[in-house]
């Protein structure tokens, strides 16, 4: 049997059936099944066990692209100044990622945000965050740490990502307006991101559209305080759809305030504290224990503070 259609066309079906992600998109496509009921059954069959196998592969996975984080310590001249003055920094060890999702917590100014930031450029992302295909500055404001991280790194490499900011994210759907706007782009660039100006909904819900139209499979996903633009509730939607894409090959490392995100099982957390970046076990943190005692104390603590 021979396919009719598209670029496998007048070959083998068995050579469609090898592109995974042809298929999935296949099955996908609303007149595929209609037009080819019997080649449908096959593809379907086909991406389901694909799936199977890539979810199966994923989870048991023990590593994945980013594998760990270290300082060019013979490179810094003067520990003093910004940003080797900060916690997350002046005493950063090699320390490694979970294959899967990794979190860093720690207080306001304690540097977590430098050093995601740092990350996601040492990893071709832009500054004020994106895809590596955004290349914008609204103000030139990050430091110059990338230059002084050494990342160790899978020899596989992500087939796509993001660097997410909370506090640019409005830069970053701006740019991506004025990227669908230009004619020289070849398409519609929103289209890629749900179809709907970003600027046209509210930030919880332009978040979850870029989540769930522009992440994908085996991507690599740079988040900084995602909560910022998310209830609670929607929080716990957002732990689903990591999960899915952690079971698709995907890999999260996510700065949060957040107990809730905080709660992903099997993630490595780390805190900033003065000794460095310290492995905490999700109860032991200071977001769960200060969360925890409020909401069970919250009437004697609102009388003592107030």
């Amino acid at each position: 049997m021979s396919i009719s259609f598209g670029k496998y066309k007048g070959r083998p079906i068995e050579v469609l059936l090898e592109d995974t992600s042809y298929c999935q998109w296949l099955v996908e496509q609303d007149w595929f099944a209609s037009k080819n009921p019997e080649l449908y059954d096959k593809v379907k069959q086909a991406s389901q066990d694909n799936t199977q196998a890539l979810e199966t592969s994923s989870l048991a996975s023990t590593k994945n692209f980013l594998l760990s984080i270290a300082l060019k310590e013979e490179k810094i001249e003067d520990w003093t100044v910004f940003p080797f003055s900060l916690p997350a920094v002046r005493n950063l060890e090699r320390t490694h990622f979970h294959p899967h999702v990794t979190f860093i917590v720690g207080e306001n100014g304690s540097g977590k945000s430098t050093l995601l930031e740092a990350l996601a450029i040492s990893q071709g992302f832009n500054a004020e965050g994106g895809t590596t295909n955004f290349h914008f500055s609204t103000r030139e404001s990050h430091s110059d740490l990338h230059a002084y991280l050494r990342i160790a790194k899978d020899t596989k490499k992500p087939e796509t990502g993001f660097f997410l900011r909370a506090e640019s994210f409005f830069n970053v759907a701006t740019e991506i307006e004025k990227l669908d706007q230009d004619p020289l782009a070849g398409n519609k660039i929103i289209h890629s991101y749900g179809g709907k100006s970003l600027h046209e909904q509210s930030h919880g819900e332009a978040f979850f559209s870029l989540m769930k139209n522009r992440f994908s499979q085996k991507g690599l996903y740079l988040l900084d305080e995602p909560e910022a633009a998310l209830s609670p509730k929607r929080q716990i939607e957002m732990l689903s759809m990591m999960h899915a894409l952690v079971k698709q090959g995907s890999q999260f490392v996510i700065c949060t305030h957040s107990p809730i995100l905080l709660a992903y099982p099997n993630a490595t957390i780390y805190q900033i504290e003065e000794t460095g970046l310290v492995k905490r076990d999700y109860t032991h943190t200071e977001t769960f224990k200060i969360t925890h005692n409020f909401l069970n104390h919250y009437e004697e603590l609102i009388d003592e503070i107030l």
